[in-house]
């Protein structure tokens, strides 16, 4: 009962307002502002698991000696920055930039040191927490009002005579026909001569998926971007 008194009321409950804090914010960042224009639940079951980590890691980090403190965190975020690609094709700019606003807001919670600290000081701190809060979600929710997210789709095209850049329409106009997509761009990737086919890209208007058709693996060597449409 003692253990649990010190848990909910000593310095650790203080720990866990902030991660409330901090939690809540992501969510908001993760759940009102990518998901409904991504879709992509992969990455939204990475962002909220890898700020709940890095957010205890930090912590854990400054419970060390002040004066090794900096010097740990500093090898620690430089191991999760090392392993954000998790070896598998490079994520893409948007993700990558919600990755690190989420490591940062982590880190920012996660450092802020309450210890000896008159009640009035806590609150100021609390305070000036909310304030980078509402600044990060703010820019944020601007940022993705002003963001046109673009469709699309990875295909494997067996007429290749079209894709000559002077055919350029007739091409596009036979892409939209057999898909029945507005098709906005078509960059041509690998071409196979011996089956007759090509590797395209297409960017469409409409809703749809952000990430290209995993219906088929495509090696990187073979998306080699020839020319744009």
């Amino acid at each position: 009962m003692e253990l649990i008194n010190e848990i909910l009321i000593g310095e650790f409950s203080n720990i866990l307002l902030r991660f409330v804090l901090c939690a809540s914010v992501i969510f908001l960042l993760i759940d009102r502002l990518y998901y409904p224009k991504s879709k992509r639940r992969d990455f939204y079951f990475t962002f909220m698991l890898i700020s709940v980590v890095i957010f205890f890691l930090v912590y854990f980090m400054m419970g060390m000696d002040r004066g090794k403190a900096t010097m740990g965190v500093g090898l620690g975020l430089f191991g999760i920055f090392s392993i954000m690609r998790y070896r598998t094709d490079a994520m893409p700019v948007r993700e990558m930039t919600y990755l690190f606003i989420i490591v940062c807001l982590s880190v920012v919670h996660a450092m802020a040191d309450e210890t000896g600290l008159s009640a009035k000081q806590v609150l100021l701190d609390y305070g000036k927490l909310v304030v980078i809060d509402i600044i990060v979600l703010l820019f944020t929710f601007v940022c993705e009002l002003r963001l046109k997210m673009q469709s699309t789709k990875l295909i494997q095209y067996d007429r290749i005579e079209l894709i000559k850049p002077e055919k350029r329409e007739e091409l596009k106009a036979d892409l939209e026909q057999r898909l029945g997509l507005d098709i906005v761009r078509i960059e041509v990737g690998g071409v196979d001569f011996l089956r007759d086919s090509a590797v395209l890209r297409i960017t469409y208007k409409g809703k749809g998926h952000n990430d290209v058709d995993k219906m088929y693996e495509i090696k990187k060597s073979q998306w080699q971007n020839t020319f744009m449409f």
